[in-house]
């Protein structure tokens, strides 16, 4: 009898590994908090990460996670790959961009039925990271078997 010996994929870069993640999730929470402190996290449709992972996002104009952003641009994305057991969590900052030519690029048709008009009701959010989270199962990434502090990656 043979034994088939499993083995897990090599990947080592902590930042390759996070960027698959992502792209693999598809979708991911923004995390804002508002006056009173409370968190609020809503499913968005983000735009694959840039090299430095910078994520753009589309939001209405008049959403409440936009005032909450104009109090607060410290946000958090949550990514989770439920395939393979794996998240990201990135924290940053978040600007609001209204301008046609980022508005443009950065636009999805799926999304015409939501903005009936891209100039007044779509605005743009750009998330800087400063900070991210890791585990991964596929890559066997895991937290401290005591604290449970997860691998971080800064920017």
């Amino acid at each position: 009898m043979s034994c088939k010996k499993v083995t897990k994929p090599v990947k080592t870069d902590l930042k390759e590994i996070a960027k698959e993640i992502m792209m693999e999730a598809k979708n991911c929470a923004l995390i804002t908090v508002d006056s009173l402190g409370v968190a609020h996290a809503r499913a968005m449709d983000p735009f694959l990460p840039q090299k430095d992972f910078t994520v753009w996002l589309g939001t209405n104009a008049r959403s409440a996670k936009v005032g909450q952003i104009q109090q607060n641009k410290l946000v958090t994305l949550y990514y989770f790959d439920a395939k393979s057991a794996s998240y990201v969590t990135l924290q940053g900052v978040v600007y609001l961009v209204n301008t046609q030519k980022e508005k443009e690029k950065f636009w999805k048709t799926e999304w015409e039925d939501f903005y009936k008009n891209k100039e007044t009701d779509y605005l743009l959010l750009k998330f800087k990271p400063n900070k991210a989270t890791i585990i991964s199962e596929k890559y066997n990434i895991l937290g401290d078997s005591i604290s449970w502090e997860t691998p971080t990656i800064k920017f």
